[in-house]
């Protein structure tokens, strides 16, 4: 709890075991999420944390978040005046012109929008798109895939107060329309796929572009070298880069934020110099009439040379992307004071320098570095240049995580590279896809302007999606005055469609490259998402009822083995077709069976406690449960061996609880057994009590404690004191005893082969994607067992045929 802040007056009672009264020395603290959320809105002016507030901890996260989220965008002052000038500088008030868009595009795009404002948006120190889209999906039910349960809103950082007040007219509307239209639904999921896909083809121009722009700059010291040499020089740097993220960067990382920290201030003095020594007078360029003299002077062409200016805040979605753990005052600081100063008196320097130098618009950064400085600003150009690829890589590999906790990507391997920093992940796959296709695009594109046409497309197709999510989120979840909001989407969307506009009259001259990579892309996604929700209708559909169960247990043609058997499934609720089949084909069951669904939920991460959910199955002396393991989407999951012993030691407690608690009124979902026992040995933050009967029905019903707040019912919790003598606390133990004595002597994974087909009357673009491209996504990426890390040997797979 919060230090400072006043315990909730609202407090739960616990039934004293021997006497049956309350016992008021045992008041448990009431948090749910509605206190929670109060409490943080309450005290978000003053402080977040009081520890992750102090100076001295911000100006740490200050100094760290410099080499993590400054790389891309410290590096573009290395290719923007080349790709804008492309065909020569015609007038030297093109410059003015020029670096004037530079400032106030820089300003306004990457200072107001993304630093003062979409970091806000931040999904508890996740940023960027998906954060977005996970923001939303909490305060309003947009997944396509029917597996919503209430009990997930309980979870603590799920920060969903419920419904929006009954006087905010427009937040209410907005989550009706979310939830209630499918095409509102499938826009908002094409809308965030799009921007991923994006950045994932940001991520194979940026390697080329930077690095290119960086060897480049070789030609002032040796000008016999030709194109083709300067291309495999930097393919070699590519491949050396792509061939090292098997390492991780935990071990060289702490050296990241003193390089680019360094690069800033030369590239800075390297702009003050340049300044003094040529002309001063480029500082009228902060009169924005200049930007009006040069579309007048240019028209057109001043027009198309947009597409190349934005490239000024290329770096701007990965700095939204990445922001990790670093707090929003850390960066503002750092971005305000370091990055903000030195990247503008870089541009500044270098057009002083062009205006008494035109010719040299091709090399504008290495031309104007001075002789002496040469060699060093070289080697901290490779050095800037490789982070700030090494920052895209890792935004893609955290992306496509993340794409698998939607259900929108084929299963892919992920290595954990770093025990201290678990969020760094490594993908064998996606690596070599993304170091041939960078390579690809540098030999066959040759130069960093032809690069930076297709990159531009990536950035401000980015910049336009996030600016309609955080309009979303402004009306949905800050609820704020609609004049800021309509003003925030007037500027930034009407701006961002005429960059838009020259970016799209050059598509055939480059962009129409990471338009084709987002297009397989997306295609991918779609068809992934499509079929897994088609699959999961299917299944929720042909659930087994639990009459069926009952006479499949109580069958005497069944015969029971020793052993604790996990059956894999993706159904939240019911039992799943496949097991019929099973039964069917090999009447056995084991002495204890529980039917797993892996969940992951629109949140960063769970914590341990509140991982597991779970309900007996009937006939109880069968010991079936059905059990739910929730994940955020930024958690990992854990061993085989780890996660059995997890799960078993939860299944303990919540045996050890629904025969503890009774009650004679229908019974209501409840997380307190997995919530405030923990089997992690970590202590929980608390007990959550909510209002059962306003939030959650019978039919939902997954366990059978019902914890109650006394200021919105009278009834408790009661301890069975009345029915319960020793023996039945004996028994509790025994069955308890028997969980963990099948397990000692076996544990069985049991997965389904599910082979997914189009109905034979389906249309035939829906046979292609079921039959055809599903068919071999499936048979060509990684298999259920290798992702859940399942032992071969205790393997069983039974094979099922759906047809959606």
């Amino acid at each position: 709890m919060d230090p400072g802040v006043e315990k909730d007056s609202r407090q739960m009672e616990v039934v004293d075991l021997e006497s049956g009264r309350p016992n008021d020395a045992a008041t448990v603290e009431r948090q749910d999420s509605l206190f929670r959320e109060a409490v943080r809105a309450e005290h978000a002016g003053a402080s977040d944390w009081d520890e992750q507030d102090s100076w001295g901890r911000t100006m740490r996260l200050a100094f760290q978040c410099v080499g993590i989220l400054y790389g891309d965008i410290g590096t573009s002052p290395l290719y923007v005046y080349s790709s804008t000038f492309e065909h020569g500088i015609e007038h030297t008030d093109d410059v003015v012109g020029v670096l004037s868009l530079i400032i106030y595009s820089f300003l306004l795009f990457t200072v107001i929008k993304i630093v003062f404002i979409a970091l806000h948006a931040n999904d508890h120190g996740d940023g960027g798109t998906f954060a977005l889209y996970t923001l939303i999906s909490r305060h309003a039910k947009v997944s396509l895939i029917p597996n919503h349960q209430a009990e997930d809103e309980l979870i603590s950082g799920y920060s969903n107060i419920g419904k929006p007040s009954a006087t905010l007219r427009k937040a209410h509307w907005l989550k009706q329309l979310l939830e209630t239209s499918k095409s509102a639904k499938i826009s908002l999921f094409l809308l965030t796929i799009l921007a991923i896909a994006m950045v994932i083809s940001d991520a194979v121009l940026t390697p080329p572009i930077s690095v290119l722009s960086a060897v480049g700059g070789l030609r002032e010291k040796a000008p016999h070298l030709t194109t083709d040499q300067i291309v495999w020089i930097t393919v070699a740097i590519l491949v050396v880069l792509f061939a090292v993220q098997r390492y991780g960067t935990d071990k060289v990382g702490y050296s990241f934020a003193p390089i680019i920290l360094l690069w800033l201030f030369l590239i800075g003095a390297i702009g003050l110099y340049n300044l003094i020594k040529h002309d001063i007078s480029v500082l009228r360029a902060f009169n924005p009439k200049y930007i009006i003299n040069y579309f007048h002077r240019n028209k057109k062409e001043g027009w198309v040379s947009l597409g190349a200016i934005l490239l000024c805040f290329t770096g701007s979605e990965a700095l939204f992307a990445n922001l990790g753990y670093f707090s929003i005052r850390s960066i503002q600081l750092s971005f305000s004071f370091v990055l903000l100063p030195s990247v503008l008196l870089t541009y500044i320097g270098q057009a002083a320098f062009l205006t008494k130098n035109p010719m040299h618009v091709a090399n504008t950064f290495f031309a104007a570095t001075p002789i002496s400085l040469f060699w060093p600003t070289f080697i901290m150009a490779i050095a800037a240049s490789i982070i700030g690829s090494q920052a895209m890589i890792s935004c893609t590999f955290a992306t496509v995580s993340h794409l698998q906790s939607l259900s929108c990507f084929p299963r892919v391997k992920i290595f954990h590279t770093s025990k201290r920093f678990p969020g760094q992940l490594y993908i064998p796959g996606v690596n070599f896809l993304l170091c041939a296709a960078a390579c690809i695009i540098t030999v066959s594109f040759k130069t960093t302007a032809i690069i930076g046409k297709a990159h531009e497309i990536c950035v401000i197709l980015v910049m336009i999606i996030t600016t309609l999510l955080m309009t979303i989120v402004m009306l949905l979840v800050w609820k704020i005055n609609s004049l800021w909001i309509a003003f925030f989407f007037v500027i930034f969307t009407s701006t961002e469609v005429v960059y838009l506009s020259s970016v799209l009259y050059k598509f055939p001259h480059g962009p129409y490259v990471p338009v084709a990579m987002s297009v397989v892309l997306m295609v991918v996604m779609i068809v992934w998402h499509y079929v897994h929700v088609k699959r999961y209708k299917y299944e929720v559909e042909h659930t087994t009822s639990t009459d069926k169960v009952k006479e499949m247990l109580e069958s005497h043609d069944l015969k029971r083995v020793p052993g604790v058997a996990l059956f894999y499934t993706e159904l939240v609720q019911g039992i799943p077709p496949i097991f019929p089949h099973l039964i069917e084909k090999i009447p056995t069951i084991h002495a204890v069976l529980v039917f797993i669904s892996i969940k992951h939920l629109p949140v960063p991460h769970v914590d341990i406690p509140e991982r597991f959910i779970f309900r007996q199955v009937e006939v109880r002396d069968y010991k079936v449960y059905r059990c739910v393991a929730r994940y955020g989407y930024r958690d990992s999951l854990e061993e085989a061996k780890d996660f059995v012993v997890i799960l078993l030691e939860s299944l303990q407690h919540y045996i050890r609880d629904v025969n503890l608690y009774t009650s004679d009124e229908p019974q209501y979902i409840s997380c307190h057994s997995s919530r405030n026992h923990s089997f992690s040995r970590e202590k929980p933050s608390g007990r959550h009590a909510v209002h059962a009967e306003d939030m959650l029905t019978p039919i939902e019903s997954f366990s059978e404690i019902t914890v109650i707040s006394n200021c919105g019912s009278n009834r408790l919790p009661q301890f069975k004191t009345s029915k319960m003598n020793m023996e039945e606390l004996v028994k509790i133990e025994q069955e308890q005893l028997i969980i963990e004595k099948e397990m000692e002597k076996s544990v069985v994974y049991i997965l389904g082969e599910t082979e997914v087909v189009a109905r034979p009357h389906s249309s035939l673009l829906k046979k292609i994607v079921v039959n055809y491209i599903y068919s071999f996504l499936r048979k060509n990426f990684v298999q259920g067992q290798k992702i859940l890390f399942i032992p071969h040997r205790q393997l069983l797979k039974v094979g099922i045929s759906y047809e959606i």
